[in-house]
């Protein structure tokens, strides 16, 4: 699920603790076959089965491995039946059930996270004994090594069996570090484009958008440009029968401090990315230059980026300067907005009767690339008649870790690794408001995955065939591009972002200059940069995007 990213706030957390409801029947249920079937308390509707052997041999009827023992984990405060917090509170009487162990759920507002988890951490207090942490936690993490890695876990036999191997790497690089495993498989973020299908093949509105443009309109659009000329066309129609306001091209999520400096980062990779077959210092860079920590922020590549966000913004509604995610998501959902390029949560959420007006008319493609980009090596801007597609894993994409301070380390793995096996993590895919999105090969359709199309129709969502369809066939397409945003989680990272994050805002608010607000942030990050140890920080980014040199 994609949250707002942590802030450097004071906190005030949420402590719920106590053994789980009282029910009539067993959360675990073992079979003379092998099989076991996992359920949870009635709210949240989850009936698994698994076998014994996936579970893992200190798991078994009466066998309570960790009875006694108290377990407190923290994470994002999303509710009992939100976002990642949400799926614990499902798991935690089975947990509970199969352990015989105690768990506490600690929870503090997503943009408090980072604080909450470094104070402890720095601290050497070791209250928790798992972390519920975004990718971009890791460079702080694995500096400081406050996390433990997973790998002999997971290979003894003891615990329910997951596997990195259904990741594909774009995702499995973000759950480790130098091949290490640290991070148990859960969440997978990502942005895609999200667009009404219906009115987009629509034949008058064909007819109409050719006449205007002069060329045929796509859906969806293979190029930003072409997402733009469709957002301008129907910005301002009345395309929502549901009441008499004009409509919106595009619907963004700009908040400071929320999901801007996102839209941005991800956007701009095809206007400031030159692609190549190799990581050289000119070839699929980003974010710094990796022989000498040269920040790239403010490239003409990313000042163009910049400007064409705030073009397309123009195209949207203006109070979404202030929203978040689910503001954004929700005006779109109301069928307000033709296009919403965000994360997984929507495609899920847009089958929600409750929330979305727009089932079965949603089309999915992953985020179309700029016919235009910097070339870093020859110094000027590169038109192409077929634009190559640039995958993210934008995002936090929301997972567990096992504190190096805690005091049951083994039973805090027991607990991520139980949450993270096939068929929890299929469950979890189809529901749509536990912000656990898809991005794993038994999650995909066949024949790209395992996945029947029944596992999504026949779930509670009763998804839509063809909106289904679409959405994992971008999020597969997304996450198995040739080029990729690289992923940033070096020490500071929260600092980069925050710098970047606050120009960004002046920028789209009119009081900068895109130009002068990528260059102010160019200069913040060479402070940070100093103030961290220059030499310090180049290794850690070079580790971080897997720099072998020139």
């Amino acid at each position: 699920m994609a949250i707002s990213r942590a802030l450097l706030l004071s906190t005030v957390l949420v402590v719920l603790s106590g053994p789980a409801v009282a029910q009539d029947t067993p959360h675990v249920t073992w079979h003379d076959d092998g099989t076991v079937t996992l359920k949870s308390d009635p709210e949240y509707g989850m009936e698994i089965k698994t076998t014994k052997e996936e579970l893992g041999s200190l798991f078994g009827p009466g066998q309570k491995p960790f009875e006694g023992e108290t377990v407190t984990i923290l994470s994002l405060d999303s509710g009992p039946k939100g976002g990642i917090s949400g799926p614990i509170y499902m798991f935690r009487p089975i947990w509970e059930e199969l352990t015989g162990a105690k768990l506490n759920i600690a929870l503090t507002p997503i943009s408090e996270l980072y604080t909450k988890t470094f104070l402890d951490l720095r601290n050497g207090t070791g209250e928790y004994d798992a972390i519920i942490v975004g990718a971009f936690f890791y460079g702080d993490l694995i500096a400081g090594k406050y996390i433990l890695p997973v790998d002999e876990w997971k290979k003894s036999g003891e615990y329910p069996k997951w596997d990195y191997d259904v990741m594909p790497p774009a995702l499995r690089n973000i759950y480790t570090w130098d091949n290490v495993g640290y991070g148990v498989l859960s969440d997978a973020d990502g942005q895609i484009l999200y667009y009404r299908r219906d009115l987009l093949t629509d034949p008058t509105h064909q007819a109409a958008f050719k006449t205007e443009y002069g060329y045929d309109m796509p859906a969806p659009p293979k190029t930003l440009q072409q997402l733009r000329d469709i957002a301008k066309y129907f910005n301002g129609k009345n395309f929502d029968s549901n009441d008499a306001e004009p409509d919106s091209g595009a619907v963004l999520h700009l908040k400071v401090r929320e999901q801007g400096l996102y839209h941005f980062t991800t956007l701009a990779t095809s206007f400031a990315m030159t692609p190549g077959d190799k990581l050289d210092r000119t070839h699929n860079v980003y974010w710094f230059d990796p022989v000498d920590m040269k920040p790239l922020i403010n490239s003409p590549g990313h000042v163009k980026a910049l400007e064409f966000l705030k073009e397309l913004a123009a195209f949207g509604p203006p109070a979404q300067v202030s929203w978040s995610l689910g503001e954004a998501w929700d005006f779109f959902l109301r069928g307000k907005a033709v296009f919403n390029f965000s994360y997984g949560d929507v495609g899920a959420l847009a089958q929600d009767p409750e929330r979305s007006k727009i089932r079965g008319k949603l089309g999915s493609a992953a985020l179309p690339a700029s016919d235009t980009y910097w070339d870093m090596e020859q110094k000027t801007f590169v038109t192409v008649k077929e634009p190559r597609q640039v995958g993210n894993v934008t995002g936090g994409s929301w997972h567990g870790v096992v504190s190096s301070l805690g005091q049951s380390p083994e039973a805090a793995y027991s607990l991520l690794s139980l949450m993270a096996i096939k068929p929890s993590q299929k469950f979890l895919a189809t529901i749509g408001w536990d912000g656990v999105d898809p991005g794993y090969s038994y999650q995909w359709l066949e024949p790209t995955g395992e996945a029947k199309l029944t596992d999504y129709t026949e779930s509670a969502l009763k998804w839509d065939p063809q909106d289904v369809k679409e959405y994992l066939d971008a999020y597969h397409s997304n996450y198995n591009a040739k080029t990729m945003l690289p992923y940033m989680r070096i020490t500071g990272t929260q600092e980069y972002y925050d710098a970047l994050d606050s120009n960004l805002s002046a920028a789209m608010s009119g009081s900068k200059t895109p130009q002068q607000a990528l260059d102010d942030t160019a200069v913040a990050w060479d402070q940070i940069t100093d103030r961290l140890g220059r030499d310090q920080q180049l290794k850690n980014y070079q580790a971080a995007i897997g720099w072998k040199g020139e």
